[in-house]
């Protein structure tokens, strides 16, 4: 099931195309998706990533789409992996207490977020190392990770130039103006919805900076963008916004490939929610996600951490 079924069949089983419900789509989706990830570890939500250590520095900026940790470990002159033990960083601070301290590192800790700037993108998370690395010594880290969402056409944040702005236009009136929905420019033509954002007007009426706050559905790299001038005081013109990137343009992910009705009854479970649906409709949705959760777990936390020598094969007795 790629996104464009998915996105349909909410409507059809909901049995209606009221504008709100069907902008808020995207937001069951993601919901469901966000229950899905942090119930089960996929197999093939693993990564594997290699990269280098900095001399001196007992820091190491982890990966933006990292949320948990598998294993690290530096790889020695000699070629040899060194596994790292993961510890507070309580007990990093203690066991070694002098970021001077050099050597090849033997300890870990989740550090918190972007250490020593407050500006860094998407709240970059960072490990503490434990003795401060004495070389650039190879690493190589299985982690966890959210993959794209299913969501086909959403535009990127910021930090992946997902939008920039063409022309700020004039005469808008100074100031901040937050959650403004984008529409498509006069001269543009595009199937996208949903993507809002937060703008800034210099003292000079013109728009100077933006937050994307929704990168909404459907839009494609190239789409020409702008904003009604009366979300954005009452006055002004010709402010033009470019698409420059979007996730997922083929609107299709492993879930939705591999086991959809997971994906589809935890959708559906967030729509009926938001209808405020009777409580036995909730509970059939609810109930129905819970029962492909559970098959979708089977596998992800089952058969894919085991072989049939090692724990048979599955046999189910039949009479003879």
């Amino acid at each position: 099931m790629n996104y464009v079924q998915l996105y349909q069949a909410i409507q059809d089983y909901s049995e209606t195309t009221e504008s709100t419900f069907v902008s808020n789509i995207p937001l069951f989706v993601i919901e469901a998706e966000n229950r899905i990830y942090n119930s089960v570890q996929l197999a093939s939500l693993r990564k594997n990533v290699m990269g280098t250590l900095t001399s001196g520095n007992p820091y190491l900026t982890l990966p933006i789409d990292w949320k948990s940790n598998f294993s690290l470990a530096v790889i020695d002159s000699s070629g040899n992996y060194n596994y790292l033990l993961n510890k507070d960083v309580n007990y990093l601070r203690a066991a070694f207490p002098n970021p001077s301290q050099t050597g090849i590192p033997t300890h870990y800790a989740l550090f918190g977020s972007s250490y020593g700037t407050t500006s860094t993108a998407i709240n970059t998370m960072v490990l503490m190392l434990g003795p401060t690395p004495d070389q650039a010594y190879s690493m190589e880290m299985h982690y966890f990770y959210y993959p794209p969402t299913i969501v086909q056409g959403r535009i990127n944040n910021a930090a992946q130039n997902g939008m920039s702005i063409t022309n700020g236009g004039s005469l808008y009136a100074a100031g901040n103006y937050n959650e403004v929905p984008l529409i498509y420019n006069s001269n543009s033509i595009g199937s996208g919805t949903g993507a809002t954002a937060s703008f800034t007007v210099n003292s000079s009426g013109v728009v100077s900076g933006f937050t994307l706050n929704d990168g909404g559905s459907f839009y494609t790299a190239g789409d020409i963008l702008t904003a009604n001038s009366s979300n954005l005081g009452g006055q002004g013109s010709g402010l033009t916004l470019t698409v420059n990137s979007v996730s997922n343009s083929t609107g299709t992910s492993w879930v939705g490939e591999n086991y959809d009705p997971v994906l589809f009854y935890g959708a559906m479970r967030e729509a009926v929610l938001f209808q405020r649906q009777e409580q036995d409709i909730v509970k059939y949705y609810e109930d129905k996600f819970q029962e492909a959760l559970a098959q979708i777990k089977r596998l992800g936390d089952g058969l894919d951490r085991g072989d049939a020598y090692r724990d048979g094969q599955t046999i189910i007795k039949v009479k003879s």
